[in-house]
């Protein structure tokens, strides 16, 4: 099973679900959401704002294959670029921090680790660029899909909660403690062998 996670562009934007596509509760604050939701203009404004963070920001999504078959994908943003963010009882997230927005693996593809995946590729993305954590909104009451990601499925892939509340708590993870265990076992091997190599010894003429 050959699974890649792939830069979302405008180009693949059409591998999203149907409705994530079209899909502005994240983009935009809750009233400009409902304006283009009764404009019928969702999905231009969802291709306005990738265009714009991707030109502004860089990379902000991922769309994740499995066999060349899109099977999910995850959306993150500093808060800034997130208007809706600010509407949540445990905003604001935190200044060093990416805002992890959604996610999405289909349910076929659910319980094979490609969410844990997910996290981690976005992690690294986000320590090569000089952050510090991610943070989100979870969900304590989900019962079934939707831009609120479930607490217990960020708590499952490492988040921890740093401000509790009933319905929306807000969830954090650390970069450094995504890396892998073969990372820290290379960077340990690198120190091992710095400290034993010796100086050169100069001979007399």
């Amino acid at each position: 099973m050959g699974r890649r996670l792939v830069p979302l562009t405008l180009d693949n934007l059409q591998d999203l679900p149907k409705r994530c596509r079209a899909c502005v509760f994240w983009e935009l604050d809750p009233v400009s959401g409902e304006a283009a939701v009764k404009a019928g203009t969702p999905a231009l404004e969802k291709e306005a704002w990738i265009s714009a963070v991707l030109l502004d920001w860089g990379s902000c999504g991922r769309v994740v294959y499995v066999d060349d078959v899109p099977v999910g994908f995850v959306l993150y943003a500093p808060p800034a670029y997130v208007p809706r963010s600010t509407a949540f009882p445990t905003s604001p997230v935190s200044p060093d921090a990416v805002q992890l927005m959604t996610s999405f693996i289909m349910p076929g593809y659910q319980g094979q680790g490609l969410g844990r995946v997910m996290v981690q590729t976005v992690a690294k993305d986000l320590l090569r660029r000089g952050f510090k954590a991610i943070e989100a909104f979870g969900d304590a009451r989900w019962k079934e899909p939707a831009c609120v990601l479930p607490a217990d499925h960020l708590l499952a892939v490492g988040f921890k909660t740093v401000r509790p509340h009933p319905t929306y708590p807000r969830l954090r993870l650390e970069l450094r403690t995504t890396l892998s265990w073969k990372e820290d076992v290379e960077m340990a091997l690198d120190r091992l062998l710095g400290a034993v190599q010796k100086e050169p010894v100069l001979r007399p003429l």
